[in-house]
């Protein structure tokens, strides 16, 4: 059977549902962003009509996604509603898989925190790790799920390889042994039917910055950590930037401390033997002129910098270091920001040498700073990349529910 001709002008049903979906998207990023706010806010806020604007509203409510927060006085005239996204709507749950601890959060969708949990990682292997991880999810989403509906999106954090297609832990942290290719997340991908998004822990350190760190509103940073390895993620233009083979930020193989091309270099690095925590150790280990007994640890040599010019020394020259390879990467790259991170970057002692260093070798530098978010960066970038899934997903589910 023909269809009757439409008229010139008038839009036809497709076009209408477009338009409807389109105005229900805006009004509901518009409360995420904003809310509580009032449907005049919003019209405001959008540039939509208050009728387009409220026809939205309704519809959102009746798919359970916003709720009426009460009545915003204070203003003359009639006192209008304010509208929020509803508790029940859903959350998320951030996965910070390391090699000395294991960190569990939940955030609601506003990335308010409904959970969190730390123990330290079973290191005797992968298949133990997943254990641990997946007891560890569960209270979460127990907690979080008793007053916020339904998990929504999984973000996990590795100090591991994540292969760029399948998004899988090819490999673990240093310190836990390994048994095979069995994936440490196997037990939370069989269990819950949501968005698993995984990468690893220096660029959702550099995220974590982004959302809640020292880079939010910072649209080209670098986070570098200096822990147990030496890794670099890289912000610009506020996209992660990954590079050709997912090596971008590789900064552990920079050649210009030792001898590059000793094979002994060839796992983690020049750089990395030589400003982590085993290069740090061994050149404490190398020195006969402590006043009291060797270091045994890192913090404990930094805790000894004003006491021991031994640990001074020690420092400085790892500053020195650090220092020149923020001098490189600034000269390349041209961030905003450079945040130091990781157990020893994140270390006070370090900041003011390093600063120094990399003033002396360029005429601008970047500003730099230690994380504030400290060994809760990952953390951070893990819920924000499943909070980030979460409302595409609430925005779609939001759309087909008021178009019913």
């Amino acid at each position: 059977m023909s269809q009757p001709d439409q008229q010139p002008g008038t839009p036809g049903r497709s076009q209408l549902n477009l338009l409807r979906e389109l105005s229900d998207q805006a009004v509901l990023e518009a409360i995420f962003r904003d809310g509580p706010i009032t449907r005049p806010e919003i019209a405001e806020h959008t540039g939509l009509s208050k009728p387009t604007v409220s026809e939205a509203v309704r519809r959102l409510m009746q798919a359970r996604l916003v709720r009426p927060m009460g009545v915003r006085a204070g203003k003359p005239g009639r006192s209008p509603v304010s509208y929020a996204v509803d508790d029940a709507a859903g959350f998320v749950v951030g996965v910070d898989i390391g090699g000395s601890n294991i960190r569990v959060g939940a955030v609601d969708i506003y990335g308010e925190k409904l959970a969190e949990l730390e123990q330290r990682t079973d290191t005797n292997s992968t298949r133990a790790v997943a254990r641990q991880v997946y007891d560890m999810v569960r209270d979460a989403v127990r907690t979080a799920g008793a007053t916020h509906g339904q998990l929504l999106a999984l973000g996990v954090s590795t100090p591991g390889v994540v292969d760029p297609v399948t998004r899988r832990v090819t490999s673990l942290a240093y310190n836990i042994s390994p048994d095979g290719a069995y994936d440490p997340l196997a037990l939370i991908r069989d269990r819950y039917e949501v968005p698993l998004l995984v990468d690893n822990n220096i660029n959702l350190s550099a995220i974590g910055e982004k959302w809640r760190g020292l880079a939010t509103g910072v649209s080209d940073f670098v986070f570098i950590s200096i822990g147990a390895g030496v890794g670099m993620g890289i912000v610009l233009s506020d996209e992660l930037v990954r590079g050709a083979h997912g090596a971008a930020g590789e900064i552990c193989y920079l050649p210009f401390t030792g001898d590059p091309f000793d094979h002994r270099h060839r796992m983690h690095g020049a750089f990395e033997d030589e400003v982590g925590a085993a290069g740090v150790m061994a050149a404490a280990q190398a020195r006969e002129d402590w006043i009291g007994e060797q270091p045994r640890t890192v913090e404990e040599l930094f805790s000894r910098t004003e006491t021991e010019p031994a640990a001074r020394e020690i420092v400085q020259s790892e500053a020195l270091k650090v220092g020149t390879a923020i001098a490189s990467v600034c000269a390349m790259l041209d961030p905003a920001v450079v945040v130091l991170g990781g157990g020893i970057g994140s270390n006070p002692a370090l900041l003011r040498p390093v600063r120094e260093t990399t003033a002396a070798l360029l005429p601008l530098t970047a500003r730099i700073e230690t994380s504030m978010l400290r060994e809760q960066a990952a953390l951070h970038g893990a819920m924000a990349i499943a909070l980030r899934e979460a409302r595409d997903t609430l925005f779609r589910r939001g759309v087909r529910a008021a178009a019913l």
